[in-house]
């Protein structure tokens, strides 16, 4: 029996030093070089958003999915966190990739700001949607950007629907 307690003992050790290894390792990255990151992609987003007709769709599919890029000189992340040097992380396993799910969820509420575009070539209906679209993404970028600052891991609402948080690599 003393020999399972030390095992079971042993092993709770080595997780508590797991947990310890990867928080150590899953350090808070420079909010302003996250922000500058999401700028640029953001403008990257617009100016695909410009193609008539499918642009708003490309730009908000690139938003969507950004964090997930299929694209080995990227490393799998946004130009913005390439440029940057930022890197979307798992917590939970800060080894694997970031999928596109997980992307999706991060990044949901800013794939809005290119179907905007879309909606501009809707006459009324659009340009009211438009307008309700617009407040929602200022209140949530805001709610965002504050997030990133206050929190102590600098976890967002999306990192968190996504069990992700942003770090320097």
């Amino acid at each position: 029996m003393s020999n399972e307690k030390k095992d079971q003992a042993e092993e709770e050790k080595s997780e508590t030093n797991e947990t310890k290894i990867n928080d150590a390792e899953l350090t808070k990255a420079d909010p302003i070089k996250r922000i500058i990151a999401f700028i640029i992609d953001a403008v990257i987003s617009m100016i695909v958003g410009l193609i008539p007709l499918v642009g708003g769709i490309i730009g908000a599919l690139y938003m969507l999915t950004r964090d997930a890029l299929p694209i080995e000189a990227l490393e799998y992340k946004s130009i913005g966190k390439k440029l940057l040097k930022l890197s979307v992380v798992n917590i939970k396993d800060p080894t694997s990739k970031i999928d596109y799910a997980a992307s999706a969820k991060r990044n949901w509420m800013f794939a809005l700001g290119p179907i905007m575009l879309f909606l501009l070539l809707i006459p009324i209906i659009g340009w009211i949607l438009d307008i309700l679209i617009g407040i929602a993404v200022f209140v949530l970028v805001i709610i965002e950007i504050i997030k990133i600052f206050s929190d102590e891991k600098g976890v967002r609402l999306g990192d968190k629907m996504a069990g992700t948080m942003v770090i320097e690599k």
